[in-house]
């Protein structure tokens, strides 16, 4: 049944989005998948919510764009070539017609043909194009940087690549070293990215946009100057808080800090300094943010404090990294738990500058450091002021002495795109030794991949294009000479950044997209994806959005109007793995119980944005579900009549309180309570059939119950309404109307109670007076019997809702 309906939706071309339609437009998207293996059952839960939120947008009557294509460029397919001598382009794309056949076989509603994929040429030749206007605008740039490097392999590994420490290919501790690569400028849009969060507050989930404020990590303080006394420099440093420089007893440098070498030479300590660099270029930076033992070298020179001219020694350190501010810090243990920690290590004087309320106090044996507000103390002129004032006063005085400033500061670092990997779009710059760093020219674009036949994918430094023999060598655009082409690819999100935009108009080969078409569709009303991109993808996407916007390509600044995520998949409370054995196949439980029933147990599993753990759910009871309801449907078909019943008027209530529950469930994402409520309308149905109703209300509710269940369960929805007698597809049908009046109920069953004991229930009419409720109540022989002989000395009235009599012997005081 349901590979018959896919194919008549398919031939039918239902899902295909028209530009020109004069219906409103609505543009669906979920965050494209990357082709690894087949989908599982993350990807089910995922695309089966994406689903819902087309086909209801289109039942409402929205022309609904839902495209569907393959962030397909990555890390894995080059491993399988590194591993397995596969070829990435042929392994990228078998597995994206698995993707592909499983996808169709589930029956999602995707605009198949807006397709892309982000490996073809036919798209990263605009990403490289893109890549271009970030450059000739001033937002991409070359710089040395510190990259994670297995010296084994010779080789760049990117973070994921690095397991505890140890290249993932090898086992080999990973290192540190300094390459030239590229930078995206994000920083330049810092204060734009967070600013622009207003807008969407009240469309994104809140952990969302938390998550991305603290990446990029807006603090304001102070750039304070302090000077080398052996070395006589100054050196910068960045504080959140001056108000506690009279705290600070050390100062710490990044062991990459480009002067940390020269000061451990010159206070006496160059070689312990660089056994110290190599042993920290072992780390990650993870670790080096979270170890719990702080280690250090005292470099042997030292800082001299503006605010009281103290020396401190000045310590190279494991926990401070080179690309937060100026890569050295002021130490003030007191109120700082890591400074404390490195203080009480290496036996360093702590002094008190906050007198924080409620904080252990005393110095000598602080074991946590004093985080908080309170006045300054120990602070020579500042005693006793706030620290507030004191942190704008400190600064104040520093300025007036050019001796500091105030500034903000961000952790948000530029974007490194640079990957010395084949599978991805190639960088398009030219080197050339007289005109320097040169964009590759438009009509040349793209930059095309060699075979794979013609790379050497063994580890062996660098990217495997700067091994391909020819890949290389190239003239210059500018003056004709020899030159040479950057070998380096670029970072997959870049790809994911901005094919949203692409979707609006794929097939165009003269433009990234089409500005007519961008501003029909565009922004995204409802994007749909995992949380694990609430950070990166997220904060790409917005960047470049930005940034075209700048350049004039865009008349609007923020990509997806509306975010939804999902939670995860799990079995038992772990994440589904091979290694664990507890992985379910989706074609296995397709094949078992049909796709419907996959899609709706998923639905049905609880909220959305919650993981659903498979063990928790029945795909057996869903099943049986969709069974009955076939069933009830048959069974009214067979036997159906013109007029109602008695149980009319109530089912027609029912069905129209069940649709204005429903489509209020269904704006809010909430589709396990509108299953629910959709299957207790079944309930009733059902009831009412079996009293012999088999009228109009009876068709009414059946109708009412396939239309708002199709989002979720299509197949037997569109079965079901072709039982009925329909020739159109319910996939098309408008979403079901309600009437205000319908869902007052004629009558109220109202409770009656004698001293809060329940007696009776009575249906009585909506509305109902106090008085002409007693009269009923005292009416029924349940509730008279009690109130014989007593004295009813006080009556609780809760309309329509219950009717207490409080009630005492007769002559009792």
């Amino acid at each position: 049944m349901e590979p018959r309906w896919q194919q008549a939706w398919d031939q039918a071309g239902l899902f295909i989005a028209d530009d020109r339609s004069d219906k409103p437009p609505f543009y669906a998207l979920h965050m494209f998948p990357y082709p690894s293996g087949d989908i599982h059952m993350g990807h089910v839960e995922a695309f089966s919510l994406a689903d819902a939120v087309a086909r209801y947008q289109r039942l409402r009557g929205f022309e609904v764009m839902n495209p569907i294509g393959w962030d397909s460029f990555g890390l894995p397919a080059e491993n399988a070539a590194i591993q397995r001598g596969a070829d990435p382009k042929e392994w990228t794309y078998r597995n994206i017609e698995t993707h592909r056949q499983t996808m169709f076989r589930l029956g999602f509603s995707w605009d198949w043909s807006r397709r892309l994929h982000t490996s073809d040429p036919e798209y990263y030749k605009w990403t490289q194009w893109l890549f271009v206007q970030l450059f000739k605008a001033g937002w991409a740039y070359r710089k040395d940087a510190q990259v994670n490097w297995c010296p084994k392999d010779q080789t760049v590994l990117a973070n994921e690549q690095v397991i505890n420490g140890l290249c993932e290919r090898c086992d080999t501790p990973v290192t540190k070293k300094a390459l030239t690569q590229w930078f995206l400028k994000i920083t330049a849009f810092a204060q734009r990215l967070l600013d622009d969060m207003q807008q969407l507050e009240p469309t994104w989930p809140d952990r969302v946009l938390t998550l991305q404020r603290n990446w990029i990590g807006r603090s304001e303080g102070a750039e304070v100057t302090f000077r080398i006394d052996e070395a006589d420099e100054d050196v910068v440093v960045y504080t959140t808080r001056p108000d506690t420089l009279y705290g600070a007893t050390f100062f710490v440098v990044a062991p990459e800090h480009p002067s940390a070498r020269r000061w451990a030479e010159l206070g006496g300590f160059a070689d312990e300094f660089d056994t110290f660099l190599s042993d920290v270029q072992r780390m990650t930076d993870v670790e080096r943010q979270t170890e719990e033992d702080k280690r250090g070298l005292f470099l042997g020179v030292h800082a001299v404090n503006p605010v009281n001219g103290e020396r401190m020694p000045v310590y190279t350190a494991d926990y401070v990294l080179m690309d937060y501010g100026t890569g050295a810090i002021m130490c003030v243990p007191a109120h700082d738990q890591r400074d404390l920690d490195f203080a009480r290590t290496y036996d360093l004087p702590v002094r008190v500058v906050v007198d924080v309320e409620g904080a252990d106090l005393d110095e000598s044996t602080m074991t946590k450091a004093a985080i908080g507000e309170g006045p300054v103390v120990n602070s020579g002129p500042y005693d006793g002021l706030a620290w507030q004032e004191a942190k704008r006063r400190i600064t104040q005085d520093l300025a007036a002495k050019g001796l500091g400033k105030p500034a903000v500061n961000f952790r948000i670092r530029d974007w490194l795109v640079s990957r010395q990997r084949f599978w991805g779009p190639p960088i398009p710059i030219i080197h050339c030794e007289q005109c320097g760093t040169v964009p590759v020219p438009d009509e040349d674009l793209p930059v095309i991949l060699p075979e794979a036949e013609e790379v050497d994918f063994s580890p062996g430094g660098g990217s495997p294009l700067a091994r391909h023999p020819s890949f290389s060598k190239t003239s210059c655009p500018q003056c004709g000479g020899q030159a040479e082409r950057d070998t380096d690819t670029l970072d997959t999100f870049v790809d994911s950044s901005w094919y949203f935009l692409r979707y609006c108009s794929p097939d165009r080969d003269d433009v990234a997209f089409d500005a007519d078409a961008v501003r029909h569709w565009m922004p995204v009303d409802q994007y749909t994806g995992g949380v694990e991109h609430a950070i990166l993808h997220l904060l790409y996407a917005r960047f470049f959005t930005k940034a075209l916007h700048d350049l004039g390509y865009l008349d609007f600044t923020e990509p997806f109007t509306r975010l939804k995520s999902q939670g995860m998949v799990v079995s038992g409370g772990r994440k589904m793995s091979k290694s664990r054995g507890n992985v379910i196949e989706p074609r296995d439980v397709v094949a078992e119980f049909g796709a419907d029933t996959l899609r709706a147990t998923m639905l049905f599993a609880g909220p959305i944005e919650e993981d659903v753990d498979w063990d928790d759910v029945s795909t057996a009871g869903m099943f049986k579900y969709l069974a009955r309801l076939a069933r009830l449907v048959d069974e009214h078909v067979a036997a159906r009549s013109d007029d109602d019943g008695a149980a009319g008027e109530q089912l027609r209530r029912s069905t129209h309180r069940t649709i204005a529950d429903v489509t209020e469930d269904y704006a809010r994402f909430k589709y396990n309570t509108a299953l629910a409520k959709l299957m207790s309308l079944t309930n009733t149905t059902t009831a009412a059939v079996n009293q012999g109703e088999r009228g109009p209300s009876v068709t009414g509710a059946l109708e009412a119950i396939l239309v708002m269940l199709s989002p979720i369960a299509p197949h037997v929805a569109e079965e079901l309404w072709h039982r009925l007698g329909h020739v159109d597809f319910v996939v098309m049908a408008p979403w079901p109307t309600y009437d205000v009046a319908m869902l007052v109920d004629k009558t109220k069953r109202i409770v009656v109670q004698v001293n809060g004991k329940l007696r009776d229930a009575v249906e009585l009419p909506a509305g109902i007076s106090q008085g002409e409720a007693q009269a009923a109540a005292r009416a029924s022989d349940k509730v008279a019997r009690h109130l014989e002989g007593v004295e009813v000395v006080k009556v609780v009235w809760v309309p329509d809702r219950l009717l207490n009599f409080v009630v005492r012997d007769q002559g009792a005081a």
